[in-house]
């Protein structure tokens, strides 16, 4: 149960999903203690931390800021930074906004993999939750709840014939993030799309890096990925944000329709209520930490982006 970061420096590009640019992202080693950082390399290396206090509440993506430095769509990486225990890391951009590769995780774990993780000489600490924690809004709700390890219990409802009502439940390890969640992509609707453009958003949107919807099909070829792959991304999405607290949870997040703004919310929440949680190492913890064990999952031979 030791701090890990990764072994080598690896890098990617790719289109971001609202902003349209094509960004350059490299990925670098950081020291035990140092936690998750981005850097700005178009903006003379501002450095924005990984955290709570830097979270820009947003209802399409998540942001980050550090003075006039910004960075969105962070989630997805953050998401598997989260499946993967990496506590230390410095990713470098030149641009506002990460690579939307394919929409989902998955290429975010395989660069992972392929740089290599490893442990470091500081124990890991998390986030125990002791007490209940609510945060509603117009019917969404989002609750942080004591549990034995960290799992997650996510529900959506869309007026719309190929999603509906879909419910999901995710009890957290390495293999079943990326069994379960990693491939599930981000998805959207095409009568929003013009609006949304007009406003500087989404245009970086494409059937290669999300799910597109007209009135009654999905418009990508080849379809879902899973059935349900729109619940499973939700929950994708909230592993990501709740990242952002900087250390795991041992507790059950409940989410009910919810969104990055309402994540955002929930983690101030949790920053202004620390009677209702505690930082400790697995073996101070009254819960139990088996679910985070040592080891990388493998990919599927058959997995590629």
């Amino acid at each position: 149960m030791k701090e890990k970061t990764i072994q080598n420096s690896i890098s990617c590009s790719g289109i971001g999903l609202h902003s349209g640019r094509k960004i350059q992202m490299t990925l670098r080693p950081a020291g035990k203690g140092q936690g998750i950082a981005f850097v700005r390399k178009d903006m003379g290396d501002a450095v924005i931390p990984a955290d709570a206090a830097h979270v820009v509440p947003s209802s399409l993506a998540t942001i980050l800021k550090s003075g006039k430095a910004t960075v969105q769509t962070v989630e997805h990486l953050m998401a598997a930074i989260s499946a993967l225990e990496i506590d230390n890391l410095m990713i470098e951009l030149d641009g506002p906004e990460l690579p939307a590769l394919d929409g989902s995780a998955f290429p975010f774990v395989a660069l992972f993999q392929k740089a290599g993780v490893v442990e470091q000489k500081k124990d890991r600490a998390f986030i125990e939750i002791l007490k209940p924690m609510t945060l509603t809004d117009h019917g969404k709700s989002v609750a942080v709840l004591p549990a034995s390890s960290f799992e997650v219990k996510c529900q959506i409802s869309f007026d719309h014939p190929v999603i509906g009502e879909q419910t999901y439940q995710y009890w957290h390890s390495r293999q079943a993030f990326i069994g379960e969640l990693a491939s599930a992509r981000t998805f959207g609707f095409l009568k929003d799309a013009a609006a949304l453009q007009s406003k500087g958003l989404a245009l970086g949107v494409s059937l290669d890096n999300a799910i597109v919807i007209d009135e009654t099909n999905i418009l990508n070829e080849g379809g879902l990925r899973y059935s349900d792959e729109f619940v499973r991304h939700k929950v994708l999405d909230l592993i990501g944000d709740f990242t952002l607290l900087g250390a795991p949870i041992l507790g059950c997040v409940e989410a009910v329709c919810s969104g990055h703004k309402l994540h955002a919310e929930m983690i101030q929440v949790m920053m202004k209520n620390k009677k209702s949680w505690r930082m400790v190492t697995a073996s101070e913890s009254r819960a139990s930490a088996t679910v985070f064990k040592s080891g990388l999952q493998a990919l599927p031979a058959t997995a590629s982006f």
